[in-house]
């Protein structure tokens, strides 16, 4: 089968010709027909997350055809591939947060490739009425941006910092829970800031501004620590900021007085099923559309580098059966 390796950390992926993968037990032998581009497999091939299982086929928002077992059926493999079920976070319903968790495309072989196995107890029926391309991103963006979403509670006034692929999906289900969506692009980005008011906000403008009305939670999306003080002053009094990456840079300090009157800040760490079953649930209902721009998988390092400087609007997919610019 066809595959973009990657090697080493800083380094291009290669085009590679690898034996098919064989099923083990519980798990499935799936066709790739899509696999979205994260900012994840970014910080995968920056060397930002360690010890990553080299040589690594990245790639966790797959689609594809089951060939084996139940075969025909379209599904989704996500982030979280496996957990141990066993220790304290699995027992307690939080197997996001499983000391043995094993992950898509970063310990486990991913979706840059014409097949993949996953453990059948990790993979999503797709809701009919998507195509692969636009599936694919629903699998990391959309959850991980529903997981922040839920995080936030009941706020009304909801920020969203970094105008990308989470964020264009979930500001859909917010609009949709009745909530005013507030989005925040890089200062001057002003294509980015009309799209975001396409998709219903009611303000949009550069992460270096104040709304004009006091947030009740902001949902950052980008990886940049400096965006959390200034979220901070965004948000009022019991604010939530929610940080929805794997990966941020350093936050620089900040006066306690941005995090006084009851402001709290969290994290956001990997999925459950359970994220996975409420979600694809719900985006047919809303219904989340995906603005997406397609790559043949030989171009993987062009879509990842479109993605990296910010070039690509809505989300990055890679199409096992397109061809090659």
């Amino acid at each position: 089968m066809r595959a973009m390796l990657l090697d080493a950390a800083h380094s291009p992926l290669r085009p590679a010709d690898m034996p098919r993968p064989a099923p083990g037990p519980e798990q499935v032998l799936i066709r790739v027909r899509a696999c979205g581009v994260c900012r994840t497999d970014l910080h995968v091939t920056d060397g930002e997350l360690a010890k990553p299982k080299l040589p690594l086929v990245l790639g966790h928002e797959i689609v594809g055809t089951v060939e084996r077992f139940a075969e025909g059926d379209r599904v989704g493999v996500p982030w979280l591939g496996w957990t141990c079920g066993v220790c304290p976070y699995c027992l307690s319903n939080r197997e996001n947060l499983c000391l043995r968790a094993r992950f898509t495309g970063y310990q486990i072989d991913g979706g840059y490739a014409e097949y993949t196995v996953a453990d059948q107890r990790y993979v999503f029926p797709l809701p009919a009425g998507y195509g692969d391309a636009e599936a694919a991103p629903l699998l990391c963006a959309g959850l991980i941006g529903y997981r922040s979403l839920v995080l936030a509670g009941d706020a009304r006034r909801v920020g969203l910092y970094g105008f990308g692929a989470a964020a264009h999906l979930i500001a859909q289900v917010a609009r949709y829970q009745g909530r005013q969506v507030y989005a925040f692009t890089k200062p001057g980005d002003a294509a980015g800031q009309e799209f975001a008011r396409q998709l219903g906000a009611v303000w949009a403008g550069g992460s270096d501004e104040l709304p004009p009305e006091e947030l009740d939670a902001a949902l950052l999306f980008a990886p940049v620590g400096s965006l959390v003080p200034q979220a901070l002053r965004a948000v009022g009094r019991g604010g939530v900021v929610v940080c929805g990456g794997i990966h941020m840079s350093d936050i620089p300090s900040f006066p306690y007085s941005l995090l006084w009157e009851e402001r709290t800040i969290r994290s956001v760490a990997n999925l459950t099923r359970r994220d996975g079953e409420e979600f694809l649930a719900l985006a047919p209902r809303v219904p989340v559309r995906a603005e997406v721009e397609t790559f043949a998988l030989a171009d993987a390092n062009e879509a990842l580098t479109r993605l990296r400087t910010g070039r690509v609007r809505g989300a990055a997919v890679l199409l096992t059966d397109q061809k090659s610019n």
